[in-house]
């Protein structure tokens, strides 16, 4: 676990590893539809993630580590007095950690999580695909009768 008050152990200077508050979702299809908002607080230091939030299910506690070569991060999340729920992820992009959470032998889905102030880096995406589909069916402009010349 992580010191967070030690003056010893410094924290992440990996500009994809902030220590403080987090925000994002995870996805569990098909018995919650949608995102599912997470607010976490994550420290990250040597190698070591620690941290505590909130979501729909209830208050957690997150204990894992990190690499800050490959990006990858492992935590267990464990819900006050329930269960336990494990994930892998990746920051490759500093676009925050997306990846999946499993509950051993019952059901996996995915999460993406991100530091928070940051603007949402699924939203750029939902836009441009938004924006895909303009000519079949929709029109940008009204319609003009052909010229016969």
């Amino acid at each position: 676990m992580v010191d967070r008050d030690s003056p010893s152990e410094a924290f992440e200077v990996d500009p994809r590893f902030p220590s403080g508050p987090w925000t994002g979702f995870f996805l569990q299809r098909p018995l919650f539809a949608g995102r599912n908002r997470m607010s976490l607080a994550l420290w990250f230091r040597n190698g070591q993630l620690d941290g505590e939030g909130r979501d729909r299910v209830g208050r957690f506690v997150l204990r894992g580590h990190y690499e800050t070569e490959s990006g990858e991060v492992v935590m267990r999340k464990r819900y006050l007095g329930q269960h336990e729920i494990f994930y892998r992820g990746y920051n490759d992009a500093g676009l925050g950690i997306w990846g999946t959470w499993t509950i051993e032998g019952y059901m996996t889905d995915g999460f993406h999580i991100w530091p928070e102030g940051m603007a949402d880096p699924t939203q750029g995406r939902r836009a441009a695909e938004a924006d895909e589909p303009i000519g079949r069916g929709r029109r940008t402009e009204p319609d003009r009768q052909k010229s016969p010349v």
